[in-house]
């Protein structure tokens, strides 16, 4: 939040233009940087007519609180104002969504999105704007646990006439998302005053609303019960339940004592982790326990929230990612379950992040502090970038440093690979991840490993497959450069080159493009077959048949495995990390690679040497053949 006080005392700063400066000021302290023209224009233009219409309702006791940041998130909402409720007498508190706009039109296909000249692509109408963010903060503010009614929202659109934005209003409003314009002044006086008394300050209410703590309520951890546990019944065996079990013994001795203890669960791909995870959260929301799930992977985390919260949108804002929680209380949470914890990074600071928090702090102990029982699942052999820190050891030290309890539950058996432990285990020996080299491929009735004379002769390969009803992607190693995306109605570029056959990577952004989907969905949405995957899209999910291309910066010479950093494009490898930590990081990369496949893999390597290893060592009687 940049600014706090009661509406009069924010017009009155208003108009000798401090209350901007002191906006501009905390903004720069937050965020570390100014902000843009157009942010403070808008506050300038638009505040003034909000606080207008306030004082004329006879509310200026209401406390007014601008650019309140929403919890564990990083969106803000423009207003938010407390007071008291006229005919309950309960705190009420309104968010306020403020535009500039004089005119927009609804989308076609969706009254949720509408369109504004100042934009090229479609933006979200206000009206439903407020509403998710009201029912954000109810779902995340304790203060509003069980009285989700005292939220309610509004878009006002000063400058707009009824006739520039009367399209909007073909999406159905409720208490939670209506839409004022300045020519309907009076009925926005009304309302307000429906909601906020003009006898009594709102200083309290925005005193409780602000020391509620950031957890999931009640009601919307039974929606997610039925959504995440219900909606597929995992059956966990051996020590995937005792994982399960220890988690919840410990939840469960927090609650009689103050007790605290962290859990890491470690297994190979497909060991069952994040169905363990999952399990969990379904559990622990039906027993009304405020718990999270989060991880250092945008696509992972996005792909979470799209297939958990389908159905019920709401869901979705209980998967996080690691660096959410800088700025949470000790122990907030009851539980914090961090998927992919092999992902942690040294600090959760970035570029972005404001100054005011840069602490130093290491984003494991931030992680083992926001809950009283923080849970790790983690494959330490699929760490594959520079200050991915997430290793049993480096855990287990952090909870010693604070003096807390650590269990360790080790994952044998794997539901990736077709089940196929011989498979695992000739990968990481292949890769020499194990001691003992390279062995030739011993097949089984679980999984398939082929090679390819060419990567068009893949691809051939894996489109049959498809043709049969199955699920196949390419993914490579960074080998190629990654050219910025098309603009519209241009093709994507085909950056991996390999003789005369090209293709494009998977796409960067959160948006579909040239009939590609965006990256978080390429392991999930079937049009992700037309584009080349990198481990980053393709780590944590699996596909029934997995095509990989070992590049240059992996190839074999005579008697062991060369790694070459000059032939990795990977923009994270041109800086710190030493030589002996490239070699690891690559080889890392592909064992992850060579794990997403479910029913069989087919590699193929741009080098003629490691071509040649690779039929040795799987034989030339599992080659592909296409025709």
């Amino acid at each position: 939040m940049l600014f706090r006080a009661s509406a009069k005392s924010v017009a009155a700063a208003a108009m000798d233009s401090s209350l901007f400066l002191h906006l501009t000021e905390q903004f720069s302290h937050m965020h570390g940087h100014r902000p843009t023209p157009s942010e403070a224009r808008s506050w300038e233009r638009s505040i003034p007519a909000l606080l207008s219409v306030l004082n004329e309702a006879g509310l200026g006791d209401v406390e007014v609180m601008l650019e309140y940041a929403l919890p564990l998130n990083s969106k803000r909402a423009d207003v938010i104002l407390a007071g008291v409720h006229p005919v309950t007498g309960e705190p009420s508190y309104v968010v306020v969504e403020l535009k500039q706009w004089s005119q927009a039109d609804p989308d076609e296909d969706d009254p949720a999105l509408c369109h504004v000249d100042a934009y090229t692509h479609a933006v979200l109408n206000p009206v439903e704007q407020v509403r998710r963010y009201c029912e954000y903060l109810a779902n995340f503010n304790g203060a509003l646990a069980g009285r989700s009614d005292r939220v309610s929202g509004v878009a006002y659109l000063h400058n707009a006439t009824e006739f520039g934005v009367a399209g909007l209003r073909e999406l159905e409003v409720d208490d939670r998302g209506r839409l004022f314009t300045a020519e309907r002044r009076g009925a926005f006086l009304d309302h307000l005053r429906g909601k906020l008394s003009t006898g009594h300050p709102g200083g309290a209410a925005a005193d409780e609303l602000l020391a509620g703590k950031p957890v999931p309520s009640k009601q919307l951890m039974a929606v997610a019960a039925a959504e995440v546990r219900d909606r597929e019944q995992f059956v966990l065996l051996d020590q995937q339940q005792v994982a399960y079990r220890l988690v919840l013994n410990a939840v469960r001795k927090a609650k009689v004592s103050d007790h605290k203890e962290v859990v890491i669960v470690t297994g190979g791909p497909g060991t069952g982790k994040s169905v363990i995870a999952l399990s969990l959260l379904g559990e622990l929301y039906r027993q009304g326990v405020p718990a999270l799930h989060a991880t250092g992977s945008q696509s992972f985390t996005k792909t979470m929230r799209k297939v958990a919260g389908a159905r019920k949108r709401e869901v979705q804002d209980l998967f996080k990612y690691f660096n959410s929680f800088m700025t949470a209380e000790k122990n907030t949470l009851d539980v914090l379950i961090c998927d992919e914890a092999h992902r942690i990074r040294e600090t959760s600071a970035n570029r972005y992040t404001p100054a005011a928090h840069r602490t130093g702090t290491p984003q494991v102990e931030e992680l083992i502090d926001v809950a009283r029982v923080p849970v790790f699942l983690l494959d330490e052999h699929q760490v594959v970038r520079p200050g991915e820190l997430g290793t049993v050891a480096e855990i287990k030290a952090a909870a010693a440093r604070k003096g807390l309890a650590c269990r360790v539950v080790p994952l044998d058996s794997q539901f990736r690979c077709g089940g196929s432990d011989a498979y695992l285990r000739w990968v990481v020996r292949l890769l020499g991840l194990e001691p003992g080299g390279p062995v030739v491929w011993d097949p089984d009735d679980r999984m398939e490993l082929l090679v390819a004379e060419s990567p068009r002769e893949m691809e051939a390969f894996l489109d049959g497959r498809r043709a049969q009803g199955y699920g196949a992607r390419m993914s490579a190693g960074y080998c190629w450069p990654w050219s910025k995306e098309p603009k519209p109605g241009e093709p994507l570029v085909a950056d991996v080159t390999i003789g005369d056959w090209a293709r494009p990577w998977n796409l960067r952004g959160e948006r579909t493009v040239a009939g590609a989907p965006p990256s978080a969905l390429w392991a999930t949405d079937p049009a992700g077959f037309g584009q080349v995957g990198c481990v980053y899209t393709a780590q944590g999910f699996e596909y029934d048949w997995s095509g990989v291309i070992l590049g240059p910066d992996l190839v074999w010479r005579t008697d062991r495995w060369v790694t070459d950093r000059a032939a990795s494009k990977d923009p994270v490898f041109k800086k710190a990390p030493s030589d002996a930590d490239v070699d690891r990081l690559i080889r890392n990369t592909y064992k992850v690679l060579l794990t997403r496949g479910m029913v069989g893999t087919v590699v193929y390597s741009t080098d003629p040497e490691t071509r040649e290893k690779l039929r040795e060592l799987v034989g030339t009687a599992r080659e592909v053949v296409t025709a």
